[in-house]
């Protein structure tokens, strides 16, 4: 189960849209997200990494977008069933042909 949440789904939309905003600006560009983050009380690295994923969801920098991410955390829990499922009906099938050749034998 996934710690709950410190801050907002809303107050991170809204602090990572002003971090951008600032960050256009080229009078505010420097410091911009430690200002933010002190207006807003929140810790500038979690807003670092807020805008840093915006950036990558938006285009802007290269790396995994978060729908990509979850496509990948699915496919990878979809994977690990189906090997589970595998090896159940591997050893079944081992353990009924071997009772299928000891019944022969007798």
């Amino acid at each position: 189960m996934a710690a709950p949440k410190k801050y907002s789904d809303e107050l991170r939309e809204r602090a990572t849209r002003m971090a951008m905003d600032a960050r256009r600006d080229p009078a505010m560009a420097t410091g911009a997200i430690k200002r933010v983050a002190d207006q807003l009380g929140i810790h500038p690295e979690a807003l670092r990494t807020w805008v840093r994923q915006a950036e990558i969801d938006g285009g802007l920098r290269p790396g995994t977008t978060t729908d990509d991410t979850a496509r990948i955390s699915e496919l990878e829990r979809e994977v690990r069933e189906l090997r589970r499922a595998n090896e159940i009906l591997r050893t079944s099938a081992a353990f009924f042909a071997a009772a299928e050749l000891d019944r022969k034998i007798r």
